[in-house]
């Protein structure tokens, strides 16, 4: 067959085929040119409709910091519904728990800390990681400004972000009391970086008493550590810091062995006064046969860079001790940058941010608090006692049948937490016992002020959560889940009934659950308070001190390390160089 009779019947195909209009024949010709047969377009291009497929814009999401409550957030979030950006100083997260272990060498500091990046790696959708410091939010632009704090950095390290939701959980800094000579003299134990610095402070005191120069008060002026603040931190440092000189360091420096002194300081009249009466005994007993010295009632007036001047709040006597090493431990404040956003929302009179049951920072509708930096306002009964009366009063009789109080009771449970508290506390759990009256016997009804009466004595169960990595780490977990279902429950609310407006919440309120908390005591000792009231206390409890916090490690690699640290430490004690 010709070229020429191809093309013909070629030709003759096309035409009837049914997808002619858009068939195109390409042929090579060995001569190198191509000929192209193709049927007129019934339909010109221009007149073709331009069908775009563009996917919906996502929402951008601003995470601030990388801590507790940040983590948690960002583990439990699918990213792959939002555009998030992560902003944070620090490119890892610390298991700060542990941070009293790092100081002395029980557990090493990479065992704690895990890579950003990481974690964000194995998030469904895609998050991006900023190391950088977040210097100042702009809650009515919805923009955040930043600074890189990487030295040497070639170019400009300022930047900003746009938002659609803030999520900000930066932490706070240590609580000074603007006490003179605190943050030139005293050493922190706030995050890694603290715990390398006391770790190397420590055996700097010892290679100094044992310098032949040294006199005997120099010695002991050197070996005399002083623990400011007896909380958990504190009282924890104080131990490991005991086991350790005891079982490792005194048979290395024998001549130290008995010029080394350790002092707890506490303003309270109890250490520990956070846990139950039993724990803060037992501790205040065992730190005293340890040779541990605690002093209660004290109040530490200034620190320089040889003596600390404290006095005695019963006596108002007032001296000065020689010492050759501080830790402050006293609590948490807040950060400047967060001050400044307070001040920009008009919460100059509060300590922390305020957020709502849902989280969400009080005067700033897409800006969330999770953390230490934050803190949740619980409303109270009384505020809204008008609107739930005449939710509950249905025919407006202008009183409530125990029907119309049951039907409603259910919503006040959820809305205000502190009922179910003090239900919990009073062991109550029929409800008609809120309907009696002073005497105990049951209403057929009750008025305004009946139902006041009912209610008002909840609002004392209102109660502020501690700053603690379990609050912040659940908080993170809640919102993360509100995100996930944002869409879902706008259509479909499954909060408590909104008794000042019409509806419901969008989301059931954040309500902690606390699992307990551990008080390490050294000598393999430890104390517990676990959830109904149980107090658990010596060897065994160390054991499930354990066990508790290796699981409670963020990746399976670092739940390796921290064993393999203790089991190190059983074996060959803990490392004294000066690394």
């Amino acid at each position: 067959m010709t070229i020429g009779s191809f093309f013909i019947r070629a030709s003759r195909a096309l035409t009837t085929h049914p997808f002619s209009s858009n068939f195109l024949l390409l042929c090579t010709i060995s001569g190198g040119g191509v000929v192209a047969l193709s049927e007129s377009e019934s339909q010109s291009e221009a007149e073709r409709p331009i069908v775009e497929d563009h996917e919906p814009r996502k929402k951008k999401v601003v995470v601030l910091g990388t801590g507790w409550a940040a983590t948690s957030f960002l583990k439990g979030l699918d990213a792959s519904l939002y555009d998030v950006q992560v902003v944070s100083p620090r490119n890892y997260f610390a298991f700060t728990p542990l941070l009293p272990s790092v100081t002395c060498g029980t557990v090493e500091a990479r065992s704690i800390v895990e890579p950003v990046r990481n974690i964000i790696k194995k998030s469904k959708g895609e998050i991006k990681f900023w190391e950088a410091e977040c210097v100042k939010i702009d809650a009515a632009g919805k923009k955040v400004f930043c600074r890189s704090n990487i030295e040497k950095l070639v170019g400009s390290g300022e930047f900003s972000l746009d938002y659609d939701f803030l999520v900000v959980s930066v932490g706070a800094q240590v609580n000074t009391f603007n006490t003179p000579g605190v943050k030139e003299n005293c050493h922190f134990l706030k995050d890694v970086e603290d715990a390398q610095k006391i770790r190397l402070s420590v055996i700097d005191c010892l290679e100094k008493a044992v310098l032949p120069s040294q006199s005997e008060e120099e010695q002991r002026s050197n070996l005399h550590f002083v623990i400011v603040g007896g909380g958990p931190t504190g009282v924890e440092f104080a131990a490991e810091l005991h086991d350790f000189i005891q079982e490792d360091l005194i048979k290395l420096y024998p001549t130290v062995k008995d010029k080394v002194k350790i002092t707890l300081i506490q303003s309270g009249d109890h250490i520990l006064n956070m846990f139950d009466e039993r724990i803060s005994l037992f501790a205040e007993q065992k730190f005293t046969r340890d040779g541990i010295e605690v002093q209660t009632g004290c109040r530490v007036l200034s620190v320089n860079d040889k003596e600390i001047t404290m006095k005695v709040k019963s006596t108002g006597v007032v001296s000065s001790v020689p010492h050759g090493l501080v830790i402050w431990s006293t609590g948490i404040s807040t950060l400047p940058v967060i001050k400044d956003f307070m001040e920009e929302i008009g919460q100059t009179k509060r300590h922390v941010l305020a957020t709502d049951e849902w989280l969400r920072v009080n005067g700033c509708e897409d800006v969330f608090a999770i953390g230490d930096c934050s803190s949740i306002k619980q409303r109270k009964i009384m505020d809204d006692i008008l609107d739930i009366f005449k939710a509950a009063d249905k025919d407006n009789s202008g009183t409530l049948t125990i029907e119309e109080f049951k039907e409603v009771m259910d919503d006040i449970i959820l809305r205000y937490p502190q009922v179910e508290y003090y239900l919990q506390k009073k062991h109550i759990l029929d409800l008609r016992v809120l309907w009696n009256d002073a005497e105990g016997n049951e209403r057929k009804e009750i008025d305004i002020e009946g139902l006041k009466l009912a209610l008002s004595v909840a609002d004392s169960q209102v109660k502020t959560l501690p700053a603690t990595a379990q609050v912040a780490a659940q908080q993170g977990a809640y919102l993360a889940s509100c995100f996930n279902r944002n869409d879902e429950c706008k259509d479909h609310p499954e909060g408590p009934r909104r008794f000042t407006e019409s509806g419901h919440h969008r989301f059931l309120p954040f309500r902690y659950k606390h699992f307990g908390q551990f008080a390490p005591l050294g000598g393999e000792q430890a104390a517990a308070e676990l959830p109904g009231d149980w107090v658990s206390i010596g060897h065994s409890t160390q054991w499930l001190w354990y066990s508790v916090y290796a699981s409670k490690q963020v990746s399976w690699r670092t739940r390796y390390l921290v064993v393999s640290d203790w089991t190190r430490r059983f074996v060959f004690g803990r490392d004294s160089s000066r690394v």
